[in-house]
């Protein structure tokens, strides 16, 4: 590991050399960030989840690093231009940018201005004219090329040269770039020809920002126009501004050379410079909006995936369909499905008669509806028959993505896709984290311009989330999906489904031990995985907890110190309080370790997810023609994006709460305030039906009151 890349992050991340060095050396090992954070504070000094994800991460930016700057130094060596001096300002080069602008001046060129006049032998008179010697006549010097068609010519040759100097300077690059990202501004206008394109894009057919300052939905939101052919967009400073800039670099005096030099540092701004720094600054504000786009994604997806399950409760579960039916299972407390037919709301006796039976024959604990085109109509028929049941609605986003998969059509062969749409519904009421991890993040509806980010760097962020919220509430092996498996802490596909195949050839895993004989899940493995993985009702209580089978012998002599079982210690509190946590301090093991033993021994194995909290719509609206401005109505968050949240209020169409609606005083990041899946309190500001938009606001006083601080 290279020293410097372990001091680089050190400082950068405020943490000391050692902890990236341990981190480091963990993840080069095979270890997963979630095991990390929980099993070996000690190695890491407590490090996070974050801060671990980031060392791992600057760790592979810097390693990219080199091998770019090894192909630069191989480069101007075959072609014999590395100089000692080059290499060393190589050497020196801590970033991508920094690197490619020292070898900017060295890149192999396509057939350029530049090229053409330094082939007709110009190159000195541009060195010439570079020195701005008062004394020097430009056209008399530049008349002594007679294989010039004119001494004019020769000039233009001899100022191209110049301008793709000017264009290449390392140190005009890095003041342009500044500049560009500090004084340019972002505009956006109706590309010409568009005479009838929509109101999709209408708030950017004249639009104008700092680019600095244009936050990220914005920037997305103007490249996508641009993309669809509807805008054009261009980023530029003060054209003033970045002349003077380079004339103060390369003007000196007012000679006649010095006037040359002047055309062509004009000509290099406007024709190489400009635009490369405009490409460049581009790229810069899109991956800015693509990060703050994929953190909002990320924090969503997140709450989303922790929100808090109903539990093993049999469940009834609605797909509603107004002309096909209604798809209506019936699941047992884990998920699989017992039942399924089809009821007609409008052929009431029937389906009253359907429903009211499979409540009393499966005992039914739960009713989930889907959220979708007919769910307010479901819910309102569902709730006249006066059950002493929840009726949860259930936000149905991406069901159908899971009911078409190779996924639902392996578990559901014999099956059409409403019935598998109908248990998925059921599932995500009862664990919302096992049954969302069947479906791409990105299907899930709770994203911010999603398909116009890097889909890379989205893939890896989500599936780091995924991870996190997986290994953090724990899976209970014996009923665990393939799918949910395979996020396991140190468990590929292939091996998630081996253990789903021993599982089902030799029954319920009834210790933690018993993984290490499915096929290729080794030593290793198990060490990653075991500790996140739960086996309920094990004869080991230690096996249904978070603590890790390294530490089975500590909580043994725990107990054994104190004469009881183990069992005893997770079941007395005051036994528990007699432990001396110092007594087990070894070099390996110190007291973060043992004091997560010791919390975990008073809640082994309880998911730590909170508490679930139905929320009842308001019956008077189930439609956007039932809404009116001032109604207060009970929603649940749905989204949170930079601008505002949005809100299910029970139409089947999310409402808005700009930012500036989210509380009576000033709001810079909506995170701080809503989240995914919380309940809360809207009052309808406007309805657009045309347009099919609803405005909303939290604030507690009346819209349109004097609220300075609301801005």
């Amino acid at each position: 590991m290279d020293g410097r890349h372990i001091a680089t992050i050190a400082r950068e991340l405020s943490i000391a050399a050692a902890q990236v060095q341990e981190t480091a050396d963990l993840l080069e090992g095979g270890a997963t960030v979630p095991f990390i954070a929980r099993y070996r504070k000690e190695a890491t000094g407590s490090l996070d989840e974050v801060a671990i994800a980031t060392v791992r991460d600057r760790l592979s930016q810097l390693q990219a690093l080199d091998q770019r700057r090894q192909a630069i130094t191989a480069s101007l060596a075959e072609r014999n231009l590395l100089t000692d001096d080059l290499q060393r300002k190589l050497d020196q080069a801590e970033t991508l940018t920094t690197l490619e602008d020292i070898y900017q001046p060295f890149r192999p060129k396509r057939h350029t201005r530049a090229s053409v006049a330094r082939d007709k032998g110009l190159e000195p008179l541009a060195e010439l004219l570079l020195r701005q010697d008062p004394r020097v006549d430009p056209v008399r010097e530049a008349a002594k090329y007679p294989g010039v068609e004119s001494a004019e010519a020769a000039l233009q040759g001899a100022r191209d040269i110049i301008a793709e100097r000017v264009s290449d300077d390392p140190d005009a690059r890095a003041r342009m770039r500044n500049l560009f990202w500090q004084r340019g501004i972002l505009r956006s206008q109706l590309r010409k020809g568009k005479e009838q394109p929509g109101a999709k894009f209408k708030d950017y057919f004249d639009w104008s920002e700092p680019v600095a300052r244009a936050p990220s939905h914005r920037v997305l939101a103007i490249f996508r126009g641009e993309a669809e052919e509807v805008l054009t967009c261009s980023i530029e400073p003060p054209e003033q501004d970045a002349l003077s800039l380079l004339e103060r670099q390369f003007l000196r005096g007012s000679s006649a050379s010095t006037q040359q030099v002047h055309l062509a540092v004009r000509d290099g701004y406007k024709r190489l410079l400009g635009r490369a720094m405009e490409t460049e600054t581009r790229g810069e504000a899109k991956r800015r909006a693509d990060a703050a786009a994929i953190s909002v994604f990320a924090l969503n997806l997140r709450q989303l995936l922790l929100a808090p399950p109903l539990g093993e409760k049999r469940v009834l579960a609605i797909d509603p369909g107004l002309r096909t039916g209604c798809k209506t299972v019936v699941l047992d407390a884990q998920g699989q499905l017992l039942h399924d037919t089809v009821i007609y709301p409008d052929r009431r006796r029937d389906a009253e008669q359907t429903i009211t039976t499979l409540l009393q024959t499966y005992a039914v604990e739960a009713i989930a509806i889907g959220n979708g085109t007919g769910g307010r109509e479901t819910e309102a028929f569902v709730r006249s028959l006066s059950l002493s049941l929840p009726v949860v609605m259930v936000n149905e986003s991406g069901a159908s993505v899971y009911s078409a998969s190779d996924v639902a059509r392996l578990e559901f062969p014999d099956r059409d896709i409403t019935v598998r749409g109908a248990v998925s519904i059921g599932r995500r009421l009862m664990d919302p984290l096992a049954e969302l991890v069947k479906i791409d993040p990105k299907s899930i509806g709770v994203g911010q311009y999603q398909h116009d980010v890097d889909q890379d760097a989205l893939r890896n962020s989500l599936d780091d989330v995924v991870m996190s919220c997986v290994n953090g509430v724990g899976v209970e092996v014996n009923t665990a999906s393939r799918q949910l498996l395979a996020y396991v802490s140190g468990l590929s596909a292939t091996v998630a489904d081996n253990v789903v195949k021993y599982r089902n050839e030799h029954g319920p895993f009834t210790t933690r031990r018993e993984l290490l004989r499915v096929p290729r899940l080794g030593e290793k493995a198990f060490e990653q995985a075991a500790g996140f993985l739960r086996i309920r009702g094990a004869a080991n209580p230690l096996d249904a907890s978070a603590v890790h089978p390294e530490s089975y012998a500590i909580v043994d002599r725990m107990a054994g110190d104190l004469g009881v079982r183990v069992a005893d210690l997770t079941r007395d509190e005051a036994l528990r309080g007699r432990i001396n946590l110092q007594r087990y301090v070894t070099d390996s093991v110190g007291l973060p370790t043992l004091t997560d033993i010791l919390n975990e021994l008073a809640r082994p194995g309880r998911d730590p997810r909170a508490q679930f909290e139905a929320v009842r719509f308001d019956d008077r609206v189930r439609t956007l023609s039932d809404l009116q401005p001032g109604m207060r109505l009970p929603g649940i968050v749905t989204n949170v994006t930079a601008f505002g949240a949005f809100v299910d209020i029970g139409v089947h169409q999310d409402g808005l709460v700009h930012i500036s609606q989210l509380a009576d005083r000033y709001v810079k990041d909506p995170n701080d305030l809503v989240k995914v899946h919380q309940p809360v309190e809207v009052t309808v500001l406007e309805v657009d039906l045309a347009r099919k938009r609803i405005a909303l606001s939290m604030r507690t006083r009346r819209p349109g009151q004097q609220n300075q601080a609301g801005g």
